[in-house]
């Protein structure tokens, strides 16, 4: 469930809020009624990164380096945008 609320009540609430964002709230900030932002708390929850995790899932084609096909290229060329 989210919060939201406009700029105009932001600062007079923030402590407030920010009690609610501790205790899971999303709080949605509005301009005018319109979102424009996001308050969430931070995490821990991040796992770190171990290098080589994901040794051999990826493959990348020996001719990855390789120049691309004429008629590949010509898609790319502006000229031909409509």
């Amino acid at each position: 469930m989210s919060i939201t609320v406009n700029v105009s009540e932001l600062t007079a609430k923030f402590s407030e809020l920010l009690s609610q964002v501790l205790l899971g709230e999303e709080v949605v900030i509005a301009q005018k009624g319109i979102p424009v932002a996001r308050l969430v708390a931070l995490t821990d929850t991040a796992s770190p990164r171990i290098p080589g995790l994901d040794k051999g899932k990826v493959i990348i084609a020996p001719d990855f380096d390789e120049p691309l096909p004429e008629d590949i290229l010509n898609d790319f060329d502006s000229s031909n945008l409509v």
